[in-house]
């Protein structure tokens, strides 16, 4: 089968390596130069399985007016005139309910589990490196309160069998060496040893060219235009090279996809979410982090990445603006600052911003649209580079009619009615 895959982020490929695993006949096309240049370049860089919980929760309501209040908070809500922005919002809060976090948190949970597991294959089967790392992420608390407000979570970690640690003070530095250097900042943690970290744009561009080596087709530098619906099916994609024909379609355009969905009368609750990152060049390895800490108060996450430190974070709703403002640069700076003085040098630092595609819910959408041969796998949020090799692995068993190894069935667009 002809499979057209449009966009080339970590979700286009990997899907794009498991479709043609499969046998399939894959091209994956892209308005950019090469892979992994929009959101999947510059993330926190966590594979968390065990941290993939909707941002709809109950008391989230409350805390995020005292976010915005913060000097350093991670919220941050600039208005627009955009009934899509305002009609996402109602709907997370509606999702805001301990019910619905349960449902929407049994939802997120065994895609990102079976997607560690599907990383570590295929980082076993094509000799794939990305400085990866497998030692565990690390909660930190600065308060007792943030400290005895966990029950509800490990409650969730044991119900789907997640290993974790609650740590004092001593098991923190246990973990993380270089916190004995800020002691007195952090009243303990929680760990999840399973979680792992790595540079999602060096897998992805690595994958992409292992993939080029199995046939499939990459076409970068096009700009996809509109999806040609003919007879009840996908006919064409009308790009900037003519139109490209295929058996199925997948669209895998994190932020953009309701955006080229509209155009053929699909609404997907899909809605850009802004994050900030800085990359830092380490200058004292030992006192920089072994894994991914995150610093609960500015909800930063500080993760090691070679001979970098790569700290995420910001939660901005403000459309598709990609400026950068200092400010989040700011709260970034400070939190890296704050617990890894000696780590890197900030003067070096470079700065980023990209746009996570997420749902009000917070699962993604992956699966068969209400057309025959167009599918779906986008919505991911902050967990793209987490479950981006389950998602592809599924979504091929469901192109290639097989029944996929995990229950997918609550992840369609038929959970929204």
């Amino acid at each position: 089968m002809k499979v057209l895959i449009l966009g080339s982020g970590v979700i286009g490929v990997t899907a794009a390596h498991y479709l043609a695993e499969a046998g399939h006949e894959v091209t994956v096309v892209d308005r950019q130069t090469g892979p992994a240049l929009e959101t999947s370049f510059a993330n926190a860089g966590e594979v968390s399985p065990g941290y993939s919980s909707p941002w709809a929760g109950p008391g989230v309501p409350v805390k995020a007016i005292k976010w915005l209040l913060m000097k350093h908070g991670p919220l941050v809500i600039r208005p627009l005139v955009d009934p899509a922005m305002w009609s996402w919002v109602f709907k997370m809060l509606r999702n805001c309910t301990s019910a619905r976090y349960a449902v929407n948190k049994a939802r997120m949970v065994p895609i990102a589990e079976y997607a560690r597991d599907c990383l570590r294959d295929l980082r076993t089967s094509t000799g794939i490196t990305y400085d990866e790392r497998s030692q565990g992420t690390l909660q930190l608390f600065r308060t007792q309160k943030q400290l005895d407000g966990i029950g509800g979570d490990i409650e969730v970690l044991r119900q789907f069998g997640v290993p974790f640690e609650v740590l004092d003070p001593a098991g923190c530095i246990a973990a993380e060496p270089a916190l004995a250097n800020v002691k007195g900042k952090y009243v303990g943690g929680l760990r999840l040893p399973g979680d792992e970290t790595g540079d999602c744009q060096m897998f992805t561009e690595r994958l992409a060219s292992h993939a080029a080596g199995r046939g499939v087709t990459f076409r970068f530098g096009v700009d996809i235009e509109a999806i040609m619906v003919e007879g009840g099916k996908i006919a064409g994609v009308a790009t900037s090279a003519g139109v490209l024909k295929a058996d199925a379609y997948v669209v895998a355009l994190g932020s953009y996809s309701p955006i080229l969905l509209r155009k053929i009368g699909m609404s997907i609750p899909v809605y850009p979410i802004k994050g900030y990152s800085i990359t830092v060049p380490i200058t004292d390895a030992i006192g920089a982090p072994e894994s991914t800490v995150m610093d609960e108060t500015y909800k930063v996450a500080i993760t090691r990445l070679g001979d970098r430190i790569r700290a995420g974070g910001t939660a901005e709703i403000s459309g598709y603006d990609l400026r950068l403002h200092q400010a989040r640069r700011d709260t970034l700076e400070h939190s890296v600052n704050d617990l890894f003085p000696k780590g890197g040098d900030l003067s070096r630092a470079s700065f980023w911003c990209g746009l996570r595609p997420m749902t009000p819910d917070g699962p993604p959408i992956i699966g068969q649209s209400r057309y025959p041969n167009l599918y779906l796998s986008t919505g991911h949020g902050t967990l793209g580079w987490t479950m981006s090799c389950g998602s592809g692995r599924v979504l091929a068993d469901v192109i290639s009619g097989k029944k996929p190894e995990i229950d997918v069935s609550e992840l369609g667009l038929g959970r929204y009615g």
